[in-house]
Protein backbone atom coordinates (compact mmCIF):
# COMPACT_ATOMS: atom_id res chain seq x y z
CA UNK A 1 0.00 0.00 0.00
CA UNK A 2 1.22 3.25 -0.22
CA UNK A 3 1.08 6.23 2.07
CA UNK A 4 0.85 9.99 0.68
CA UNK A 5 1.66 12.71 2.90
CA UNK A 6 0.90 16.50 2.31
CA UNK A 7 2.72 18.91 4.70
CA UNK A 8 0.84 22.03 4.81
CA UNK A 9 1.75 25.11 7.09
CA UNK A 10 -1.23 23.83 9.58
CA UNK A 11 -1.40 20.58 9.46
CA UNK A 12 -0.36 16.76 7.68
CA UNK A 13 -2.80 15.14 5.66
CA UNK A 14 -1.98 11.41 4.97
CA UNK A 15 -3.96 8.91 2.37
CA UNK A 16 -3.47 5.21 2.20
CA UNK A 17 -3.74 3.80 -1.21
CA UNK A 18 -4.35 0.44 -2.20
CA UNK A 19 -4.12 0.54 -6.02
CA UNK A 20 -5.81 3.39 -6.90
CA UNK A 21 -8.16 3.24 -4.47
CA UNK A 22 -8.18 5.93 -1.42
CA UNK A 23 -8.72 3.97 1.79
CA UNK A 24 -7.99 6.04 4.71
CA UNK A 25 -7.09 9.53 5.25
CA UNK A 26 -5.78 10.97 8.60
CA UNK A 27 -4.94 14.55 9.26
CA UNK A 28 -2.31 15.68 12.13
CA UNK A 29 -1.18 18.98 12.99
CA UNK A 30 2.00 20.63 11.74
CA UNK A 31 4.34 20.53 14.18
CA UNK A 32 7.42 21.71 13.79
CA UNK A 33 8.77 20.92 17.85
CA UNK A 34 7.25 17.44 17.94
CA UNK A 35 9.99 14.72 17.97
CA UNK A 36 10.91 12.38 15.26
CA UNK A 37 10.39 9.58 17.91
CA UNK A 38 6.60 11.05 18.23
CA UNK A 39 6.65 11.35 14.41
CA UNK A 40 7.00 7.26 14.31
CA UNK A 41 4.92 6.55 17.03
CA UNK A 42 1.66 8.42 15.67
CA UNK A 43 2.43 6.86 11.80
CA UNK A 44 3.08 3.69 13.27
CA UNK A 45 -0.87 3.50 15.18
CA UNK A 46 -2.35 5.36 12.19
CA UNK A 47 -0.71 2.71 10.11
CA UNK A 48 -0.66 -0.33 12.18
CA UNK A 49 -3.93 -2.14 10.00
CA UNK A 50 -1.72 -2.02 6.30
CA UNK A 51 1.30 -2.80 4.94
CA UNK A 52 2.70 0.14 3.56
CA UNK A 53 5.54 -0.53 0.93
CA UNK A 54 5.61 3.00 -0.71
CA UNK A 55 5.74 6.18 0.28
CA UNK A 56 5.58 9.93 -1.14
CA UNK A 57 5.66 13.25 0.59
CA UNK A 58 5.15 16.87 -0.40
CA UNK A 59 5.79 19.51 2.16
CA UNK A 60 5.58 23.58 2.06
CA UNK A 61 7.11 23.37 5.28
CA UNK A 62 11.21 23.30 4.96
CA UNK A 63 11.88 22.27 8.69
CA UNK A 64 9.77 19.72 8.99
CA UNK A 65 10.35 17.90 5.43
CA UNK A 66 13.61 16.04 6.85
CA UNK A 67 11.98 14.70 10.04
CA UNK A 68 9.38 13.53 8.33
CA UNK A 69 10.38 11.79 5.98
CA UNK A 70 13.42 10.02 8.57
CA UNK A 71 9.79 9.09 10.52
CA UNK A 72 8.22 7.43 7.33
CA UNK A 73 11.44 5.65 5.79
CA UNK A 74 12.20 4.60 10.04
CA UNK A 75 8.45 3.49 10.17
CA UNK A 76 8.32 1.72 7.00
CA UNK A 77 11.36 0.77 6.18
CA UNK A 78 11.87 2.06 2.71
CA UNK A 79 12.89 5.12 0.58
CA UNK A 80 10.09 7.72 0.50
CA UNK A 81 9.86 9.35 -2.93
CA UNK A 82 9.87 13.39 -2.05
CA UNK A 83 8.04 16.24 -4.38
CA UNK A 84 10.16 18.46 -5.92
CA UNK A 85 10.76 19.83 -9.37
CA UNK A 86 13.82 17.59 -9.75
CA UNK A 87 11.50 14.36 -10.08
CA UNK A 88 9.49 13.71 -13.00
CA UNK A 89 6.50 16.11 -11.84
CA UNK A 90 4.33 14.66 -14.56
CA UNK A 91 3.16 17.79 -16.20
CA UNK A 92 5.43 20.57 -17.31
CA UNK A 93 6.35 23.56 -15.46
CA UNK A 94 6.29 26.57 -17.21
CA UNK A 95 6.99 28.98 -14.56
CA UNK A 96 9.21 32.17 -14.80
CA UNK A 97 11.54 30.07 -12.25
CA UNK A 98 10.02 25.94 -12.05
CA UNK A 99 11.80 25.87 -8.73
CA UNK A 100 9.70 28.54 -6.91
CA UNK A 101 6.48 25.70 -7.39
CA UNK A 102 5.44 24.38 -4.13
CA UNK A 103 5.06 21.00 -3.88
CA UNK A 104 1.34 21.04 -2.94
CA UNK A 105 0.89 23.41 -5.80
CA UNK A 106 2.94 20.70 -8.47
CA UNK A 107 0.52 18.16 -6.51
CA UNK A 108 -2.52 20.06 -7.91
CA UNK A 109 -1.76 20.33 -11.23
CA UNK A 110 -0.46 16.70 -11.66
CA UNK A 111 -3.91 16.03 -9.97
CA UNK A 112 -5.68 18.09 -12.17
CA UNK A 113 -3.54 17.05 -15.49
CA UNK A 114 -5.06 13.72 -15.04
CA UNK A 115 -8.38 13.90 -13.72
CA UNK A 116 -9.94 16.65 -15.48
CA UNK A 117 -9.86 18.14 -19.47
CA UNK A 118 -8.19 21.49 -19.69
CA UNK A 119 -7.66 24.15 -19.37
CA UNK A 120 -7.96 23.62 -15.78
CA UNK A 121 -7.66 25.84 -12.69
CA UNK A 122 -7.52 24.68 -9.43
CA UNK A 123 -8.74 26.46 -6.39
CA UNK A 124 -7.12 25.41 -2.75
CA UNK A 125 -8.17 26.52 0.41
CA UNK A 126 -5.49 25.94 2.62
CA UNK A 127 -3.61 28.45 4.78
CA UNK A 128 -3.66 30.09 1.63
CA UNK A 129 -6.28 30.57 -1.24
CA UNK A 130 -4.38 29.41 -4.77
CA UNK A 131 -4.92 28.74 -8.01
CA UNK A 132 -3.32 26.36 -9.64
CA UNK A 133 -3.60 26.69 -13.62
CA UNK A 134 -2.88 24.06 -15.80
CA UNK A 135 -3.00 25.42 -19.77
CA UNK A 136 -5.13 24.06 -22.49
CA UNK A 137 -1.63 22.24 -23.31
CA UNK A 138 -1.44 20.34 -20.35
CA UNK A 139 1.20 23.05 -19.19
CA UNK A 140 1.20 24.03 -15.53
CA UNK A 141 1.51 27.88 -15.95
CA UNK A 142 1.42 29.55 -12.35
CA UNK A 143 -1.63 30.91 -10.37
CA UNK A 144 -2.92 32.94 -7.42
CA UNK A 145 -1.99 33.08 -4.07
CA UNK A 146 -4.18 34.79 -1.30
CA UNK A 147 -4.66 35.10 1.97
CA UNK A 148 -6.29 31.90 3.20
CA UNK A 149 -9.84 31.84 5.17
CA UNK A 150 -8.30 30.99 8.60
CA UNK A 151 -5.23 33.72 8.00
CA UNK A 152 -7.36 36.31 7.17
CA UNK A 153 -9.67 35.59 10.21
CA UNK A 154 -7.13 35.25 12.54
CA UNK A 155 -5.27 39.07 11.06
CA UNK A 156 -8.34 40.82 12.02
CA UNK A 157 -8.08 39.98 15.73
CA UNK A 158 -4.43 40.27 15.90
CA UNK A 159 -3.74 43.69 14.24
CA UNK A 160 -7.04 45.37 14.88
CA UNK A 161 -7.70 46.23 19.14
CA UNK A 162 -11.74 45.72 18.69
CA UNK A 163 -12.17 42.97 16.63
CA UNK A 164 -12.98 39.65 17.49
CA UNK A 165 -12.09 36.12 17.12
CA UNK A 166 -14.77 34.25 15.39
CA UNK A 167 -15.74 30.60 14.44
CA UNK A 168 -16.20 30.07 10.87
CA UNK A 169 -20.03 29.69 9.96
CA UNK A 170 -22.32 30.29 7.04
CA UNK A 171 -23.07 34.17 6.42
CA UNK A 172 -26.52 35.06 6.59
CA UNK A 173 -26.58 37.95 4.74
CA UNK A 174 -24.44 40.84 2.92
CA UNK A 175 -24.59 43.36 5.37
CA UNK A 176 -23.45 42.54 8.64
CA UNK A 177 -25.76 44.13 11.41
CA UNK A 178 -23.30 43.00 14.31
CA UNK A 179 -19.93 42.13 14.59
CA UNK A 180 -19.52 38.41 13.64
CA UNK A 181 -21.42 38.74 10.99
CA UNK A 182 -19.76 41.59 9.25
CA UNK A 183 -16.43 39.64 9.20
CA UNK A 184 -18.25 36.60 7.79
CA UNK A 185 -19.81 38.61 5.21
CA UNK A 186 -15.99 40.04 4.25
CA UNK A 187 -14.05 36.91 4.68
CA UNK A 188 -16.30 34.35 2.98
CA UNK A 189 -18.53 36.52 0.45
CA UNK A 190 -15.41 38.56 0.11
CA UNK A 191 -13.12 35.24 -0.83
CA UNK A 192 -16.19 33.90 -3.27
CA UNK A 193 -16.26 37.36 -4.83
CA UNK A 194 -12.62 37.82 -5.31
CA UNK A 195 -12.40 33.81 -6.94
CA UNK A 196 -15.61 34.53 -9.05
CA UNK A 197 -13.58 37.92 -10.17
CA UNK A 198 -10.10 36.00 -10.79
CA UNK A 199 -11.66 33.03 -12.33
CA UNK A 200 -12.87 35.49 -14.95
CA UNK A 201 -9.76 37.10 -15.49
CA UNK A 202 -7.59 33.65 -15.89
CA UNK A 203 -9.81 32.53 -18.55
CA UNK A 204 -9.46 35.94 -19.94
CA UNK A 205 -5.64 35.47 -20.54
CA UNK A 206 -6.26 31.63 -21.36
CA UNK A 207 -8.50 32.75 -23.86
CA UNK A 208 -10.79 29.91 -22.67
CA UNK A 209 -13.21 28.44 -20.46
CA UNK A 210 -11.46 26.16 -17.89
CA UNK A 211 -12.61 23.96 -15.67
CA UNK A 212 -12.88 24.93 -12.20
CA UNK A 213 -11.98 22.95 -9.21
CA UNK A 214 -12.06 22.91 -6.03
CA UNK A 215 -10.16 21.35 -2.99
CA UNK A 216 -9.27 22.19 0.64
CA UNK A 217 -11.57 22.36 3.64
CA UNK A 218 -13.85 25.68 3.05
CA UNK A 219 -14.74 24.77 -0.53
CA UNK A 220 -18.01 23.51 0.07
CA UNK A 221 -18.48 26.37 2.90
CA UNK A 222 -17.51 29.30 -0.22
CA UNK A 223 -19.22 27.74 -3.14
CA UNK A 224 -22.40 28.93 -1.26
CA UNK A 225 -21.46 32.36 -2.14
CA UNK A 226 -19.68 31.94 -5.96
CA UNK A 227 -21.99 33.56 -8.87
CA UNK A 228 -20.49 31.02 -10.83
CA UNK A 229 -20.54 27.25 -8.99
CA UNK A 230 -17.26 25.02 -9.50
CA UNK A 231 -17.30 22.27 -11.46
CA UNK A 232 -16.26 19.95 -8.85
CA UNK A 233 -15.45 19.74 -5.49
CA UNK A 234 -12.32 16.68 -5.25
CA UNK A 235 -11.54 17.21 -0.97
CA UNK A 236 -8.71 14.81 -2.33
CA UNK A 237 -7.00 16.53 -5.19
CA UNK A 238 -3.76 16.79 -3.63
CA UNK A 239 -3.07 13.08 -2.60
CA UNK A 240 -4.16 11.79 -5.67
CA UNK A 241 -1.90 13.73 -7.69
CA UNK A 242 0.71 12.41 -5.20
CA UNK A 243 -0.24 8.72 -6.19
CA UNK A 244 -0.04 9.29 -9.82
CA UNK A 245 3.54 11.30 -9.44
CA UNK A 246 4.89 8.43 -7.28
CA UNK A 247 3.41 5.97 -9.85
CA UNK A 248 5.21 7.67 -12.60
CA UNK A 249 8.30 7.83 -10.87
CA UNK A 250 8.44 4.35 -9.45
CA UNK A 251 8.01 3.47 -13.13
CA UNK A 252 10.74 5.46 -14.31
CA UNK A 253 12.93 3.66 -11.63
CA UNK A 254 11.76 0.17 -12.99
CA UNK A 255 12.87 1.65 -16.72
CA UNK A 256 16.59 2.35 -15.82
CA UNK A 257 17.16 -0.96 -13.84
CA UNK A 258 15.98 -2.49 -16.64
CA UNK A 259 18.27 -0.71 -19.19
CA UNK A 260 21.07 -1.41 -16.71
CA UNK A 261 20.38 -4.90 -16.79
CA UNK A 262 19.86 -5.42 -20.26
Amino acid sequence: MLLAADIGNTSITLGIFDDNALVEEYRLASDKDLPLEEYEVLLKSLCKDFKIDGAVISSVVEELTSKFKSAVDNTFKLHSLVLSTEINTGVKISLDNPKEAGADRIANAAGAYILYKHPVIVVDFGTATTFDIVNGNGEFIGGVIAPGVNLQLKSLNKFTSKLPRIDVTLSSSAIGHNTTDAILSGVLRGSASMIDGLVEQCEKELGAKAIIVATGGYSGLIANYLKRPFDFINPTLTLEGLRYLYQINKLNVISELQEISH
